[in-house]
C-alpha cells in the first residue's frame, strides 16, 4: 500500500511483472517456512499429539461457559432442530448432474449441509454437556463415513477416471474432502471418550476413514496440482485451504510420530510453494472474495504451526505475511462493498473474527479495528457455514471482539504495484463522495475475467460504474468455454470494444507502461491496454488514463488510440446498476444522482437493459443492470475521447 503525502506529486511507473513471482530477480524462492528448518529440526519442536491442546475440549467447562450465553444458546437451538432429521444420501444421479447439465450446486449443497449439521451438533454438545446430542452425532459420523466421496463433484477431474462418479479405488484430496477430514478430526478431539459412550468403534472409524481419504493419499502423492510440486507452479487458494485442513487432521489424528512429522513438513513445503509465487504487495489476483481462502487460509496454517511447535515456527514478522492480511482492507470500499476483481462478488462479508485475529497477530490496529467493526455490524456469532477450525477461535474471542475498538479503514489511496491496482477517495478517511479503483494486469490471472484496464466508480459508498462479478459456478465456469459467459467478457466491463473485437484470454493479453501518480488534488492511473486485444482488433496503441479529481470531485476517463485499420466504430462500454437517461445530447444522467459528460461530436450514447437471471448476481444487483455504450463518430485511425463523471447538480 502507498498512502501518498499531500502537497507534492509522486509518480510510480512499473513494468508488468512476468508470472507473479514473490522474490527478486536472480534470487531463489523465499521458502519462509522450510528455508531455515529441516525435517529433523521440526521433529524436535513438534508437540506430540497426546500433549497438543490447541483449544479446550468438552471437559474444559470454564472455557466454554465463558462464551456469551446468547451464542451458546444459539448453537443449542440450531442443533435441537436437527434432532431426528435424516442424514442425506447423495444419489449417483445427483453426482452425475455436473457432466450431464453442468450443475454442481445440487451436489455441493447436500454435501455442505451434512458438514454444517455435524459441526452444529458437536458444538451444541460441547456447550450443553448433557449427552443429548451424542446419538445424532454418531449418526452423522456414520453417514459421512459411508458417503462415497467427501469432495465436490466438480473436482472429480483430478481422478484418473475423470469426471462423473467417484472411483473408490483412488481417493483424491480436494477442498471438501480435506474439510470433511478436519471436521471429523475436530469432532474426535472435542468430544473424545464421550463418543465411546455410544460405541468405541466411532473413533476407530473416524481414524480409518480420514487416513484412507486424506492422510495417506496426501502424504504418498505429489501430483495433486494444488500442492505445487509438479509443473504447475501458480497454485491458488486451494493450496492453503486444503493444507490447513490436512494439517489439522495430521496434528490431531496421525498416530505414527514419524509419519506425523513427515506430513507436517510436506505441508510446510507445499505452503512455501504458495508463498513463493505471491507478489510482494500481498495482493490476490483472485480478488477479495477469495481472501478468506487465500491469505486467510495461510493464517489458519500459521496459527496451527505456531501452536503445535510452541512458537518455534512463526513467520508473522515477514512483510509479505503482513501484506497478505492487510490486502482485505486495502480493497474495501464501504459497508459490504469491495473491489470485485476476478470472480469476487462486489458484496462481501469477511469473517470478522478472522480479520480481527490476523490483525492482532501482526500488530495492525487498523485491521483489528476493521474486524471489530465487521463483528459489530453482524451481531453475535451464530451457527453458520464456518469450518470448525475457524469457529473454535471465533467463539473463544467473542467477548474480546465485542468490546474491542471498531474502526473503518477508509484509506485515502492505495497502490498495489504487483497487482497493478489503484484505489483512491475524493475525501480521505471518509466514505462520502467519489471512490475510484482501476487495474491493469493480464488475462491469465487466477479466476480471471478479460478486464485489463477496467475501472469502477462508487459514490457515497454506493455503486455507480461497476464490475459485475461472477454468476453461480457451473461446469462452464472452469472450462474452455469460460469466456462464453457474458460476465467474463470485456464488453461487459468498463472497457472499449475495438473494431468489433473484445479482449483475449491468456498471459500475452496484458497492460503495458502502467503508472500511478498522486498529488493532493489528483490521482491518476494510466496504462497502454492495446496488448490486451487480439491482432484482429488492429490496435497499435490504446492509452487509457483514469483520474480522480478531488477538488470537483469528478472522475475523468481519457482514452487515446492508434489503429492500423478502421473496421467499425469503437464502442466504450460502461456498466451501471442505475437507470441511464440518454435523452440529452452530450450527457447521460445516472439514477438522477450522477452525470456523465462527453463531446457529442466524438461519442454517441445508447443504453440497453440487461435482465439478471442468475441468483448470485441478483443478490448483488437486483433484477437488471444497464450497459451504456458510447460509440465513436468518424473513421479516423488516430483519435481519442474524454468522459467525465460527477455528481448531478
Amino acid at each position: 500500500m502507498k498512502t501518498m503525502p499531500r502537497g507534492r506529486a509522486i509518480r510510480a511507473v512499473f513494468p508488468l511483472l512476468a508470472v507473479a513471482v514473490g522474490w527478486a530477480a536472480g534470487q531463489g524462492p523465499r521458502n519462509l517456512l522450510t528455508g531455515g528448518l529441516s525435517e529433523q529440526a521440526l521433529a524436535a519442536v513438534l508437540i506430540p499429539a497426546a500433549q497438543w491442546h490447541p483449544y479446550p475440549t468438552i471437559r474444559d467447562r470454564a472455557d466454554w461457559e465463558a462464551v456469551p450465553q446468547e451464542i451458546r444458546a444459539g448453537f443449542v437451538r440450531e442443533a435441537q432442530q436437527s434432532l431426528g432429521t435424516a442424514w442425506e444420501r447423495i444419489p449417483a444421479t445427483v453426482t452425475l448432474q455436473y457432466i450431464r447439465n453442468g450443475n454442481r450446486s445440487h451436489y455441493d449443497v447436500m454435501n455442505t449441509r451434512q458438514r454444517e449439521k455435524l459441526t452444529t451438533l458437536v458444538l451444541a454438545e460441547v456447550f450443553e454437556n448433557e449427552g443429548r446430542f451424542l446419538d445424532e452425532i454418531a449418526d452423522g459420523i456414520w453417514a459421512i463415513s459411508e458417503q462415497t466421496f467427501w469432495g465436490s463433484t466438480a473436482h472429480l477431474g483430478m481422478q484418473r477416471a475423470g469426471n462423473g462418479l467417484p472411483d473408490v479405488t483412488e481417493p483424491i484430496v480436494d477442498l471438501f474432502a480435506a474439510e470433511t477430514g478436519a471436521l471429523l478430526a475436530w469432532t474426535d478431539y472435542l468430544l473424545g471418550d464421550r463418543l465411546d459412550q455410544v460405541s468405541p468403534l466411532l473413533r476407530k472409524r473416524i481414524r480409518a476413514e480420514v487416513d484412507r481419504r486424506v492422510l495417506t493419499p496426501a502424504l504418498q502423492r505429489d501430483d495433486f496440482w494444488w500442492m505445487g510440486f509438479g509443473e504447475r507452479k501458480n497454485v491458488n487458494n486451494w493450496n492453503p485451504w486444503i493444507n490447513s485442513n490436512w494439517l489439522t487432521a495430521v496434528l490431531l489424528l496421525e498416530a505414527d510420530p514419524r509419519r506425523r512429522t513427515a506430513s507436517v513438513y510436506k505441508i510446510m513445503r507445499s505452503l512455501d510453494n504458495f508463498i513463493n509465487v505471491y507478489p510482494d504487495d500481498g495482493a490476490s489476483d483472485e480478488g477479495p472474495g477469495y481472501w478468506g481462502r487465500a491469505g486467510a487460509s495461510l493464517f489458519d496454517n500459521l496459527e496451527l504451526l505456531r501452536s503445535a511447535t510452541n512458537g518455534a515456527v512463526d513467520i508473522y514478522r515477514s512483510p509479505l505475511v503482513r501484506n497478505m492480511g492487510q490486502y482485505i482492507y486495502r480493497v474495501y470500499i464501504k459497508d459490504e462493498y469491495f473491489v470485485p476483481m476476478g470472480d469476487a462478488s462486489a458484496k462481501l462479508r469477511p469473517d470478522a473474527e478472522l480479520v480481527y485475529q490476523y490483525g492482532k497477530r501482526i500488530g495492525d490496529p487498523v485491521m483489528q479495528g476493521f474486524g471489530a467493526l465487521l463483528a459489530q455490524r453482524r451481531g453475535p456469532y451464530r451457527p453458520g457455514s464456518g469450518s470448525p477450525g475457524r469457529v473454535l477461535p471465533a467463539l473463544l474471542v467473542a467477548r474480546e471482539i465485542a468490546t474491542a475498538r471498531a474502526s473503518e479503514p477508509l484509506l485515502g489511496s492505495v497502490w498495489l504495484p504487483d497487482l497493478q491496482l489503484m484505489a483512491a477517495r475524493s475525501t480521505p478517511d471518509s466514505g462520502a463522495r467519489l471512490y475510484l479503483s482501476a487495474w491493469g494486469g493480464h488475462n491469465a490471472q487466477s479466476h480471471n475475467h478479460n478486464d485489463v484496464g477496467n475501472f469502477i466508480v462508487y459514490g457515497d459508498g454506493r455503486p455507480v460504474l461497476i464490475d459485475l462479478g461472477v454468476e453461480t459456478y457451473s461446469a462452464k465456469t472452469f472450462s474452455s468455454q469460460r469466456y462464453e459467459i457474458w460476465t467474463m467478457q470485456s464488453a461487459y466491463h468498463n472497457l472499449p470494444t475495438i473494431n468489433g473485437v473484445m479482449q483475449g484470454a491468456g498471459r500475452e493479453f496484458q497492460a503495458k507502461g502502467v503508472s500511478f501518480e498522486e498529488s493532493a488534488n489528483r490521482v491518476t492511473f494510466s496504462a497502454d491496454i492495446a496488448s490486451a486485444y487480439p491482432a484482429e482488433a488492429a490496435v497499435q496503441r490504446w492509452q487509457r488514463g483514469v483520474t480522480l479529481d478531488r477538488r470537483t470531485p469528478a472522475v475523468e476517463l481519457e482514452d487515446r488510440y492508434e489503429l492500423t485499420k478502421w473496421k467499425e466504430p469503437v464502442r466504450l462500454n460502461l456498466m451501471t446498476p442505475l437507470r441511464a437517461d440518454t435523452s440529452r445530447r452530450g450527457e447521460v444522467r445516472l439514477g438522477g444522482l450522477y452525470i456523465l459528460i462527453f463531446d457529442p461530436r466524438q461519442l454517441h450514447a445508447t443504453v440497453e437493459e440487461i435482465r439478471v437471471s442468475d441468483q448470485q448476481l441478483r443478490s448483488v444487483w437486483g433484477d437488471a443492470v444497464e450497459r451504456l455504450v458510447l460509440t465513436t463518430q468518424g473513421t479516423a485511425l488516430h483519435g481519442g475521447y474524454r468522459v467525465m463523471l460527477r455528481a448531478a447538480k
